[in-house]
């Protein structure tokens, strides 16, 4: 069935509860990619899913497996990602205690962490959840799933599955609120789009739009790469910028596209706007929020722009906004970064001008990804994942795993800080065995440095900050992969390039020291 619906690759580790969902993959050509631990298969489904566009699929077992997917299932459903987490379950818990792999209230507890989790105590029962959740990846907000088997109900025969059924489509928009958008447009003198990573897929119309009406523009860590970086009046990825609400006071309208506007995407309570703000998503809760859209708009952001893009008239003429001041403001605020964490700037300056076209990069929560989110243009969007949202350590190596075998032939990369390679690490040998061309830029400062500099923010003698790291180059090459550490940036742009053209992963060891 699952097969029939599309899914090339499932990722996950058999037990003696779910060997049962083993009978078959191969026959069905299905490809099984097996993990080290069940957070780095939910991982690695979570960017299988964001490079493919595809649900990225998990098997685990009763208990700890599906306790130890949870922190991915959480980051899925915090950043929109279709993952589906299909686990056993024990036949009954209530009158039998001390089973094996046994929990007190393993569907609620899932529940906690994605959109919804269900037992599916008949074959019948299996197949309908795995088709609504097929459905409701592509009809709405996709967010993770969590379907469990009892162990009976795995052993035992089944009938087929039913046809495949015909594809959902998400909401489109309503023509009105596209007119009543041109005129708005019309009528503004500085207006300012604002985009999040709901509107990626359709970054063509974005670009057509902000052209067409002379608008300014900002996004989201998720929306960079939709309007071009060079773009004259374009601000970048910089509402985490306290005075980026002084420019979004400027305008007098305030478009944002498939962006929550979250505590992520602001660390302010407010936007910043003294305009109208229109809103433009698909989730009604996002549309209600204490922003307080005075035009909120429910529609698929990528349906929206592109006709919204066909009812603009070409060439607005004048526009409100000077792209002198636009690149003046964005030279001020890379300063502000390189000042906040010195150091990092130069060194993504230089990987940047070495990485291929088309290069797909996972980042993990660390410093030097905090820096490149701000400073590092992308030419498209949807080709720069962070764990935004839940903001869990360890997902930059193997949701790299993922995206790779997702993108076969194509580049990909990973950075991780020195403590976040420590949650995954042992994913590297994922890597290896499926012989993935794949540069990990491993940054350590010997400390968890975000940590420590919030700590002295706040007058707090740093304490446990520091742990005592092995020797990650020769623990890379233990697992069989590749590991350098450049001592210089012309030494780190060559490691680099050699990297993406290797049989197998490169460990690219950086330290603060490669600056000196």
């Amino acid at each position: 069935m699952l097969k029939d619906r599309g899914v090339d690759v499932i990722f996950g580790i058999p037990g003696v509860h779910n060997q049962e969902m083993y009978r078959g993959i191969e026959e069905a050509g299905i490809t099984h990619v097996l993990a080290r631990h069940e957070q780095g298969a939910g991982f690695m489904a979570d960017g299988y899913a964001r490079a493919s566009g595809k649900p990225g699929v998990a098997y685990v077992i009763t208990g700890p497996g599906v306790c130890n997917i949870m922190t991915p299932m959480g980051q899925a459903y915090s950043d929109s990602v279709p993952m589906l987490v299909i686990s056993s379950c024990l036949d009954e818990v209530a009158a039998q205690r001390g089973q094996l792999h046994q929990m007190k209230e393993q569907q609620t507890a899932a529940a906690t962490v994605c959109d919804w989790s269900e037992e599916a105590r008949t074959a019948e029962a299996a197949y309908g959840l795995i088709d609504r959740a097929f459905a409701e990846f592509t009809s709405g907000r996709p967010r993770s799933k969590h379907i469990q088997v009892p162990i009976v109900q795995l052993e035992a025969t089944a009938n087929p599955a039913p046809p495949k059924l015909a594809a959902v489509q998400a909401t489109g928009y309503r023509p009105a609120d596209v007119t009543q958008l041109v005129k708005m447009l019309a009528d503004a003198q500085k207006p300012l789009f604002v985009f999040g990573g709901g509107a990626a897929q359709a970054w063509k119309a974005a670009r057509q739009v902000v052209s067409a009406c002379g608008a300014a523009s900002m996004s989201s860590y998720a929306g960079r790469g939709i309007i071009q970086g060079d773009a004259p009046l374009n601000y970048g990825a910089c509402l985490a910028r306290g005075d980026s609400a002084t420019v979004l006071a400027e305008a007098d309208l305030v478009i944002a596209i498939g962006t929550e506007l979250a505590e992520v995407d602001l660390w302010r309570p407010d936007l910043g706007h003294d305009g109208d703000l229109v809103r433009i998503d698909l989730d009604p809760e996002v549309l209600s929020d204490p922003q307080r859209a005075s035009h909120p708009m429910q529609a698929e952001a990528g349906a929206f722009l592109k006709a919204l893009a066909a009812e603009l008239p070409e060439g607005r003429g004048k526009t409100g906004w000077q792209a002198d001041k636009v690149a003046a403001t964005r030279a001020r605020w890379r300063a502000e970064t390189d000042a906040e964490r010195p150091g990092i700037v130069p060194i993504c300056d230089a990987l940047r001008e070495v990485i291929p076209p088309d290069t797909m990069i996972y980042s993990d929560m660390t410093q030097f990804a905090y820096v490149a989110k701000e400073v590092w243009d992308m030419d498209r969007p949807g080709h720069w994942h962070h764990p935004y949202g839940f903001g869990t350590l360890g997902y930059a190596t193997p949701a790299a795993i993922g995206g790779a075998v997702a993108r076969q032939g194509k580049p990909t990369m990973a950075i991780i800080g020195d403590y976040g390679f420590h949650y995954t690490m042992q994913e590297l040998g994922v890597a290896v065995e499926l012989v993935l061309s794949l540069p990990i830029i491993l940054w350590d400062n010997g400390k968890l440095g975000e940590i420590e500099d919030s700590m002295v923010r706040a007058q707090i003698a740093p304490n446990a900050v520091v742990a005592r790291n092995p020797d990650f180059v020769k623990l890379a090459e233990a697992f069989g992969a590749r590991a350098v550490a450049p001592a210089d940036l012309a030494q780190m742009q060559e490691a680099v390039t050699k990297a993406f053209a290797a049989d197998g992963p490169t460990l690219i060891y950086l330290t603060p020291a490669i600056l000196e």
